[in-house]
């Protein structure tokens, strides 16, 4: 998910990809558009861009881990770069 977010005051436009992992994504997506998630109930609305899915919890949350580092999220930028760039102008 991106949502779109302000940088202390500063008027440009940022974007941050939300990353997280669950059983049922048509539930957890219904949760964050009604503000059930503290993480992204504060910067509604925001746009689903994507997702992985994985027969096992435990890739799917070794997969969350690594997103969350600097690589990963250099790795999702460059993945998602086309969808992000229209969020951006």
């Amino acid at each position: 998910m991106v949502a779109p977010s302000s940088d202390r005051g500063v008027k440009r436009r940022t974007l941050d990809i939300y990353k997280g992992s669950c059983s049922n994504l048509e539930t957890r997506i219904k949760e964050h558009k009604i503000g059930k998630v503290k993480s992204t109930k504060n910067y509604r609305p925001f746009q689903f861009i994507g997702y992985e899915a994985y027969l096992l919890k435990s890739d799917a949350h070794r997969r969350e881990k690594f997103l969350k580092t600097s690589e990963g999220r250099k790795l999702l930028r460059r993945q998602y770069r086309d969808i992000i760039s229209r969020f951006t102008k």
